[in-house]
Order: C-alpha cells, then sequence, then structure tokens
C-alpha cells in the first residue's frame, strides 16, 4: 500500500541528511554561568538494564530556546506547535568573515547582499547564521575565546539584521553556532543581550551551538528541531538535522 505521504517519505529518505548537533556531556562547552553536565550511572548490564540520570540547564549543547527564556509571559517550549519544528533553511555564510574578525556582526546591508545573490528571505524560513565557530568544539576555552583582560570574543546576529529578518521578511526562527545571539562585542558594548531578547520577544524560537552549517547550500534545505516536551521549560538540548535538495 502507498499513499502520498509515504511517497513523500521514500522520496525524503533518497535525500542526504545533515546531523547540525553536537554530541555533549560533563566536559562539553556551556555558557559560563551553568555548571557542567553531569551524567550519573543508576544501573548497569550486571544489574539487567543499563539506566542513567543526566542534569544539566536547558541551555546545554545543541539546544533551542523557547520565547519564555528571556520574555516574561510568553510561549514555554511545550508551546511551540510541531510545524513551527520544521521549516525552510536558509543559511548565511560569514565564516571567513568570523575568521577575520572574532568580533564580527552580521548586517542588514550584507543580508541584502545575500539576497541579491539568492533572491529575497521567504517567509517563515529559519535562517541561519554560519561562521565556523561550531569547528572549536570541544574546547570551552576556543568558545569562550578570551582577550587578556579576560573578555570573550565571538561572533554574532546585529539587532539591525535581526530587525529586517523579522519585521520586514517575517521569518519563523534563527539559528547560529555560538553560545549567544549577539556577538561577544555588542554584549560588551550594551551590557545585554538586546539580540537574544529581540529574538524571543517576536513568539520566535532560535537554536544555539549548532554545527555542520558549512555543508548546507544558501537555499533550498529543510530544518527539523526535535526536542523533548518538558514541562514549563524555556529550553532543552535538541537534535536538529537538515534534508539537502
Amino acid at each position: 500500500m502507498t499513499n502520498e505521504l509515504l511517497n513523500a517519505l521514500k522520496l525524503l529518505k533518497q535525500k542526504q541528511w545533515i546531523d547540525l548537533t553536537h554530541t555533549f556531556g560533563p566536559d562539553s562547552p556551556h555558557f559560563a554561568a551553568f555548571a557542567p553536565a553531569e551524567f550519573e550511572t543508576l544501573f548497569t548490564h550486571d544489574d539487567g538494564f543499563f539506566a542513567q540520570r543526566f542534569s544539566f540547564p536547558g541551555q546545554y549543547g545543541t539546544h533551542l530556546d523557547a520565547p519564555i527564556h528571556f520574555v516574561r509571559d510568553a510561549r514555554y517550549l511545550e508551546e511551540l506547535e510541531l510545524k513551527e519544528l520544521v521549516l525552510p533553511l536558509v543559511v548565511i555564510d560569514k565564516s571567513k568573515e568570523a575568521a577575520a574578525d572574532a568580533d564580527y556582526s552580521l548586517s542588514a546591508a550584507e543580508i541584502e547582499a545575500f539576497e541579491a545573490e539568492h533572491g529575497e528571505i521567504e517567509a517563515g524560513s529559519f535562517v541561519a547564521l554560519r561562521t565556523d565557530w561550531s569547528k572549536r568544539w570541544p574546547s570551552q576555552e576556543q568558545f569562550e575565546n578570551k582577550d587578556a583582560d579576560g573578555r570573550n570574543h565571538a561572533p554574532g546576529w546585529s539587532m539591525e539584521a535581526l530587525e529586517l529578518l523579522f519585521r520586514k521578511r517575517r521569518i519563523a526562527a534563527v539559528g547560529h553556532e555560538t553560545f549567544d545571539t549577539d556577538s561577544a562585542a555588542d554584549y560588551t558594548k550594551n551590557g545585554a543581550l538586546l539580540g537574544e531578547y529581540y529574538v524571543l520577544e517576536q513568539n520566535a524560537y532560535q537554536v544555539e551551538l549548532l554545527k555542520n552549517l558549512d555543508l548546507l547550500p544558501p537555499k533550498g534545505a529543510v530544518i527539523f528541531n526535535i526536542v523533548p516536551k518538558a514541562e514549563k521549560a524555556s529550553g532543552f538540548p535538541v537534535r536538529s538535522f537538515a534534508i539537502l535538495p
């Protein structure tokens, strides 16, 4: 027996699938305010089965932030609709710029230049910023990239870029390879994660600490963000992957 849905699945299985998720553990890079994850073995096969206890913040490893993470009275993780978690994927490659300047922030003008080459970003898209910062995994030190004065240096989105994407292009979500939405330089200048607050204030979600964006085309792929449904959660580790066109 076959039908339209099963034929669609057969087609998808013929495509290339790319894992966008880091494997994480107690020694993985994580936001400095959080303690490292703890993995505890509860039972072994000598007991009849293997079982573990996991302790980590919701924002750990490759993870999804729900709007409530920064915004009061906003949606929890469980309130995200299933169809929001599967979206057309746009990847803006700024890996060379980030390599040249660790404080790089994507500008609105650069988004417009991207669109001049690849076409306007469609409403409802998931837009990912490729910086190749994920290649620093699994080094906490390289991810933080501190200078002699202890200040972090990492790339990110500018406010003007996010405003263009959400207000004018009406995108659905963003993702990036770093700990935060904002560049470390913008955070230092503003004293707050203004970009991250702005994204979540749009009633949208974001995925942080993505990897393998270098294996994706600028347009045409689809991203799946499969996440547990913890009660009243502000975020959780996610299994993100893309299917190539």
